[in-house]
């Protein structure tokens, strides 16, 4: 059976704009923004990670030669690079006109020793979730080292299905999965002589490795009981929901804590992913009633990768030209995610889909030729 998993790209899109909060919130200085749910809503992009993973395996369960390994990493990279390049010349960009700028406003950071030539051309490589020396911090495009973890893990994955398949090695799948982001985990837990998990320029591969076969597991499990499950009653999935969202909002506001137990987030979006991914219960249903949601979703690439540098401007712009200041963020948060939310809906039509598209046509010249 065919799936769309459309409340799960509902969840993306809430989760990526509540990473942008993450974000805005080192500008601001108001409750509505500084709070608990918020500064820890960096653990949002392990979801993504998770999730990735899910639907990366739903779509891919049956990849098994260099052949299909290949077709799936140039569709992969059509999906996600050009964004990511457009976004890291725009960083450049802004990073070239810092110094006109400090003539006329107050810069943070004129001279950032983490925007240098190495971390250009790693963020440009999509190596940059790798530890390597003389990098100590994430660089131009922030939220871009995520996006290297995600196409290391890609990797990974084609070569652990290709394994599995010359070895004929089907049925362990699952044992597979598992292992592999246990083994992730393990060695980061070596590495760094702790369970945490928060990292990001340096570890932030694993980190991504972890997620994704998390993911790639739990759609095991859903493959293995969505025939049998999808006839209970859909009051039991409306009370589970209703659990996993609270256990997911809960452990964000005590995430100064949990961070340190930094799998504890796995567990639990596995669980949310998978018990959403039936979309039976009323939580389901009252998302899926709901356009904006699913615009939202839609973009929430665009979101995540875009949102660093329009926070950026958008904090030039209100803050240091027109004299607003950091508390006034309590209301000008709803004007800075609709910005967010009207550049990501062109990015996506304009760079997006334009470039997914380009797939296609890639293909079609290569077959013509």
């Amino acid at each position: 059976m065919k799936y769309r998993f459309s409340v799960l790209d509902i969840f993306r899109g809430l989760f990526a704009s509540f990473v942008v909060l993450f974000h805005m919130a080192f500008f601001t200085n108001t409750p509505v923004i500084n709070n608990p749910i918020v500064e820890n809503s960096d653990v949002f992009v392990d979801f993504f990670f998770v999730l990735s993973g899910f639907v990366i395996t739903y779509r891919y369960q049956l990849m098994a030669t260099t052949e299909e390994f290949g077709t799936f990493m140039k569709k992969r990279f059509f999906r996600i690079y050009p964004l990511h390049f457009v976004m890291l010349f725009v960083t450049l960009l802004m990073e070239l006109d810092k110094e006109y700028m400090s003539h006329y406003i107050h810069v943070n950071k004129l001279d950032n020793p983490n925007n240098n030539v190495l971390t250009f051309f790693t963020s440009l490589f999509l190596v940059n979730s790798i530890k390597l020396f003389n990098i100590s911090d994430v660089s131009w495009n922030i939220p871009s080292w995520s996006i290297s973890a995600e196409v290391i893990s890609y990797i990974v994955f084609g070569l652990v299905m290709i394994t599995i398949a010359r070895l004929s090695l089907q049925r362990y799948k699952s044992i597979i999965y598992l292992l592999t982001a246990l083994v992730a985990l393990g060695l980061l837990a070596f590495i760094t002589g702790s369970f945490q998990i928060n990292y990001s320029f340096n570890y932030g591969f694993l980190r991504g490795l972890i997620g994704f076969f998390t993911g790639a597991f739990c759609y095991m499990i859903f493959s293995k009981t969505v025939s049998s499950l999808s006839h209970i009653n859909p009051l039991l999935f409306t009370f589970a929901e209703i659990i996993i969202v609270f256990a997911i909002f809960i452990s964000i506001y005590w995430g100064e804590t949990l961070k340190y137990y930094g799998f504890v987030y796995e567990i639990i979006f596995l669980l949310a992913i998978y018990i959403f991914s039936f979309e039976k219960g009323k939580l389901s249903s009252i998302l899926n009633s709901s356009t904006l949601l699913h615009r939202v979703g839609t973009y929430s690439y665009s979101i995540y990768l875009t949102h660093a540098v329009l926070l950026s401007i958008f904090n030039i712009v209100f803050i240091r030209i027109l004299k607003f200041s950091p508390e006034d963020y309590s209301y000008l948060f709803i004007l800075n995610l609709i910005l967010i939310y009207y550049c990501s809906q062109w990015t996506y039509k304009n760079i997006e889909i334009k470039f997914k598209d380009g797939f296609s046509v890639f293909k079609t010249a290569k077959s013509s030729l």
